[in-house]
C-alpha cells in the first residue's frame, strides 16, 4: 500500500561539497583551460567544419592572438570578457560585428561549449558513483553545489532512484513538473518538494543538486521564462545551433522548441567571463539556494576547485554566508600557493587535503576523515 509523504530536509546540513572541474577530468571532461586549444586547433572536426564553429574561430581568430605551435591561447575569461563588454554596453565593435552579431556569437560560442563537455557526457562515472555510495555511507544529510556543466554526477545517482534511495532536487521549479496537456511527454520527473506516493517501508532522502552555472540537460525558453529538464537528450546540431532530441521506439531525431509557445529554447550555461552577467532569473534563484545551504553547512568541502580570481561571484557568496565556526576542506590534487592565498582570504579555518578526485573515492579512511 502506498501513500503520499512529504520528504524534509533538516534544518542544518551536516556538509555541503562544493565540485569544480576536478571531478569530472578524471572521466575525460576537459578542464576549462583546456577547452580552447580543442576549438582551435581542430581536433574536434564537427566543430572547425559546422556553420556556428566556423563563425566562432573566425572571431576569435581576429581578434586575439593565437600560437598553435606553441600551444598559446587566450583565456576562455577574456575571449567572453570581451564579448561581453560590447553586450553590457550595447556597443558594436565594426561594422562586420555589430552588436547583435556579438550577441548571436556569445551564443554560439556556449553551444560550443555545450558540445565539448557533452563529448565526454555519454558514461557512467565509476568515481561520482563511489561518491555516491560514500554520501549514503556517511551522511544522507548532504547537499552539493557544482559549477559543472556536465551531468557525470546525475547520471551516478541512477542506483539510488532506482532502489527508491533518494531523489534529485534542482532547486528551481522545472516544466516537468507541470501537469499541462502540452507537457505530458515531459512531467516524469519527481518533484521532491510535493508529496511523493511511497511504501510505508521506504523512506528515501532527498538531495540537493545546485548547478550554479548551469546544466547541460536545462533547456531555457526566454518567452515563458521556464526551464526543461531533458536527461537524456544534450546533443546540439552545430549547423544551426538547435536542440535536438529523438523520439522512442521510432529513434526519429527532432528539433527541441518550448511545448508551451513554440519558442527556440537558449542553453542555460553561465560561460567564464571576467565580466559575468548574473541577472539570469535561474542563475538567480540558484546562487540564492546556494546561500541558504552555505549558511545551514555545518562543514564545507570543496573537491577540485580552484577558487580562481575569475570567480568573484563565487567568493563574494562564500564570504558573505561562511563564519569562524564553519569548517572548510579544501580537496585538490596539487598543492598551489595561489589556490591556499585565496581560500585563507574566506576563513583561517581551512584545512588542506591535497588527493586527487578519483583517489579521495577509493580511500575508506579518508572519507570518514572528511565526513
Amino acid at each position: 500500500m502506498s501513500e503520499e509523504k512529504f520528504l524534509r530536509y533538516f534544518p542544518e546540513r551536516d556538509a555541503v561539497f562544493i565540485l569544480g572541474a576536478g571531478t569530472s577530468n578524471p572521466d575525460g571532461v576537459p578542464l576549462q583551460k583546456e577547452m580552447l586549444p580543442m576549438i582551435m586547433s581542430r581536433e574536434a572536426e564537427e566543430i572547425c567544419n559546422s556553420e556556428i564553429g566556423k563563425i566562432v574561430i573566425e572571431f576569435i581568430i581576429e581578434n586575439f592572438h593565437i600560437d598553435v605551435k606553441n600551444n598559446l591561447y587566450p583565456q576562455l575569461e577574456a575571449v567572453f570578457g570581451f564579448i561581453d563588454y560590447f553586450i553590457q554596453q550595447d556597443e558594436s565593435l565594426n561594422a562586420k560585428y555589430t552588436n547583435e552579431k556579438i550577441r548571436d556569437i556569445k551564443e554560439y560560442f556556449i553551444k560550443i561549449l555545450h558540445f565539448v563537455v557533452n563529448i565526454k557526457t555519454n558514461q557512467r562515472s565509476p568515481y561520482y558513483h563511489k561518491f555516491w555510495e560514500a554520501i549514503t555511507k556517511h551522511s544522507t544529510n548532504t547537499s552539493i553545489i557544482t559549477l559543472n556543466y556536465d551531468t557525470l554526477l546525475e547520471q551516478a545517482f541512477d542506483f539510488l532512484f532506482q532502489k527508491k534511495a533518494g531523489y534529485i532536487d534542482y532547486c528551481i521549479p522545472l516544466m516537468n513538473y507541470e501537469k499541462h496537456e502540452q507537457l505530458k511527454g515531459y512531467n516524469f520527473w519527481v518533484n521532491p518538494r510535493e508529496p511523493v506516493m511511497l511504501t510505508k517501508q521506504e523512506n528515501p532522502f532527498t538531495y540537493k543538486i545546485i548547478k550554479t552555472h548551469g546544466s547541460l540537460t536545462w533547456k531555457y525558453c526566454n518567452c515563458c521564462n521556464q526551464t526543461l529538464l531533458t536527461p537524456w537528450d544534450r546533443k546540439i546540431d552545430l549547423n544551426h545551433g538547435k536542440f535536438l532530441g529523438y523520439s522512442y521506439p521510432e529513434n526519429e531525431e527532432y528539433e527541441y522548441r518550448c511545448p508551451i509557445d513554440g519558442t527556440e529554447f537558449q542553453t542555460l550555461i553561465m560561460p567564464p567571463s571576467y565580466l559575468k552577467a548574473l541577472h539570469h532569473p535561474i542563475i538567480s534563484l540558484l546562487l540564492s539556494e546556494a546561500a541558504r545551504e552555505i549558511r545551514a553547512a555545518k562543514k564545507i568541502i570543496f573537491i577540485g576547485y580552484s577558487l580562481s580570481n575569475a570567480d568573484v561571484h563565487v567568493k563574494a557568496l562564500f564570504k558573505k554566508q561562511i563564519t569562524e565556526e564553519k569548517q572548510i576542506i579544501v580537496i585538490n590534487h596539487k598543492q598551489k600557493a595561489e589556490s591556499e592565498m585565496n581560500y585563507r582570504s574566506l576563513t583561517k579555518n581551512v584545512r588542506f587535503i591535497y588527493e586527487p578526485f578519483e583517489k579521495l573515492v577509493n580511500n575508506d579512511e579518508l572519507l570518514s576523515t572528511v565526513f
